[in-house]
């Protein structure tokens, strides 16, 4: 649930919302929220699916409603993230509608995405493959990334484009092919407590 507070807190902190009926509203009425706690939940439940027969009759049925609460959530607010996607904490969805992940993506900590992201698999033979998403990445409004392809910590990627080749850190990339145009990165878009990304940077190093 460490992921989940932390999440939570992206939200409460873009939002400046302090006190727990503005925080409970803005649960209640935030689709990224919702999909994100479904997600949360059903990847704890798939983590354990394996082990005791005494666990699997426990999360067996949990995870055949988390499935259907996916489905809901996914038809409701057009938001998919299959439980086995491997998503770090702090993760932010400034606006729900047409955001697809491939179940085998990988996305760091503190990222963004907006509407109508796509990430998913490209490519042909020993090329073919999903991303791998780094820490602090910010990715703009109907963009696609997808294929064997490494994306940097605290890389920026502009509304549209179209991502199938790897990019380097702090990079920013825009269009169809993708070019990068400057090294700025997502420092000033993506926006985490203080304390929150030096606990981060602290159990990265292994010094928490």
């Amino acid at each position: 649930m460490k992921c989940l507070r932390e999440d939570l807190d992206r939200y409460f902190f873009l939002a400046g919302t302090e006190g727990r009926i503005k925080k409970l509203n803005l649960i209640l009425f935030t689709q990224g929220i919702w999909a994100t706690f479904v997600y949360r939940i059903g990847r704890k439940v798939f983590e354990n699916r394996a082990g005791s027969f005494s666990k699997r009759l426990l999360f067996k049925p949990l995870g055949i409603c988390l499935s259907v609460a996916q489905k809901v959530i996914e038809i409701v607010t057009g938001i998919s993230i299959p439980f086995s996607a491997d998503i770090g904490p702090g993760l932010y969805i400034g606006h729900f509608g047409g955001i697809i992940l491939h179940s085998k993506v990988k996305i760091g900590a503190y990222c963004n995405l907006s509407q109508n992201v796509t990430i998913g698999e490209g490519g042909r033979g020993e090329n073919s493959g999903v991303p791998v998403l780094g820490n602090f990445v910010w990715i703009g409004p109907g963009a696609k990334v997808f294929g064997k392809i490494d994306i940097g910590d605290g890389v920026a990627i502009g509304a549209n484009a179209v991502i199938s080749k790897s990019l380097p850190n702090s990079s920013v990339a825009v269009g169809i092919p993708c070019k990068v145009i400057n090294y700025h990165g997502s420092k000033e878009l993506v926006r985490v407590r203080p304390e929150s990304f030096e606990r981060w940077h602290r159990e990265l190093n292994g010094t928490e």
